[in-house]
């Protein structure tokens, strides 16, 4: 017979792990939930494009903003008071999504500003937006072939996207010794684009190239059409792969704006590092030896370059016995693909003749 103690026992003690078993399992859902509540957050806006990139100081751009989470924007804000933006309308006086009229005030500062969303989930990170001084165009149309070629104007700047395995043609006119410089922004305004530029003749000929990133100095030889080529060093391409390309005329004997110089200094408590006191020469052509040789006086920088090819630069100075000069050539460690040589020689007169003695050669 069994015991009815027992049996009492057993489900007490079966009640008893059921109820235990339901307490862990209600704890468990409860940190579960608690931790899933604490690893919940909300994706914040991503601004990834604004094109055009920019604008000139004093006008009205029309601006399409691209990116991640921008519903329900309320705006597009800038870093300077002097860029605003109100919501482009339609014929129906509605907002276009994602369309804005830009106004950059004519004091605005040229250079780099930011840009920003302002949107139901947060204000987003900031993109690059340029102001600068000279006029703008925006690229519409296709331009892969040289017969598709975009005319743009010079001392202007044209906004661009580059597409995967693409080239971009622009035609510009120049006259025989014009002198012009062609840059390409992309890096410097948040682009994934390393660009190459390609100045050609106007069949598409390639005359000169920069692969760098760097500016492109050309002199046209003659006068006529030239076309400006523009790719992505591996060829990708999409909206991201964006750029503003700038076409200026500058005096023949001007120095390259990317060359060093002096920059002005309001105030120093010491002296500043890395800035000489008086700006940098100008190499003068032709100064390729003998008595064309440069005239320069010590202490002194000299900006110039090797240009033709095979060319040599001579300079001619005044020097005093005991007197101890540096002389150093800053060009492969500025990115140029070049290997200088320097010989500094003493000029002596003798018997009614011009003779040229080596001091010191100096090579790597």
């Amino acid at each position: 017979m069994t015991n009815p103690f027992a049996r009492n026992r057993r489900r007490r003690i079966a009640a008893s792990s059921l109820l235990s078993l339901a307490t862990m399992y209600l704890l468990t859902m409860c940190w579960a939930a608690q931790s899933a509540a604490q690893s919940v957050c909300l994706p914040a806006p991503r601004l990834l494009t604004t094109m055009p990139m920019g604008g000139q100081a004093g006008t009205d751009v029309e601006v399409t903003i691209t990116g991640d989470y921008l519903e329900d924007v309320e705006s597009l804000v800038f870093s300077h008071p002097g860029i605003t933006a109100r919501p482009k309308l339609n014929d129906a006086g509605q907002p276009e999504p994602n369309k804005y009229v830009v106004t950059i005030a004519a004091d605005t500062p040229p250079g780099i500003h930011e840009a920003r969303v302002f949107a139901r989930l947060g204000l987003s990170a900031a993109r690059v937006f340029s102001v600068g001084t000279l006029p703008e165009a925006m690229q519409t149309a296709a331009t892969t072939t040289v017969s598709a070629a975009m005319p743009i104007a010079l001392n202007s700047i044209c906004n661009a996207t580059v597409q995967a395995s693409a080239v971009n043609h622009y035609s510009i006119q120049a006259e025989a010794g014009q002198r012009l410089l062609i840059d390409c922004a992309a890096k410097g305004i948040d682009s994934k684009m390393n660009p190459v530029l390609i100045i050609a003749d106007a069949e598409g000929r390639d005359l000169l190239v920069e692969r760098r990133g760097g500016v492109l100095d050309f002199t046209a030889p003659t006068t006529g059409s030239y076309i400006v080529k523009v790719h992505d060093l591996t060829f990708k391409g999409g909206a991201e792969y964006f750029f503003r390309l700038s076409v200026q005329t500058i005096p023949a004997d001007s120095p390259n704006s990317r060359l060093p110089g002096t920059r002005g200094v309001s105030s120093f408590s010491w002296p500043p590092i890395g800035y000489e006191p008086d700006a940098a020469l100008a190499e003068a052509e032709p100064n390729n030896g003998g008595e064309a040789a440069q005239p320069i006086t010590l202490p002194c920088e000299i900006a110039g370059r090797f240009f033709p090819a095979a060319d040599v630069d001579t300079f001619e100075f005044t020097a005093t016995k005991g007197e101890v000069w540096w002389v150093e050539v800053a060009s492969e460690r500025l990115g140029r693909p070049t290997d200088p040589s320097i010989i500094v020689q003493r000029v002596v007169e003798e018997a009614g003749e011009t003779k040229l003695i080596d001091v010191v050669e100096l090579t790597d």
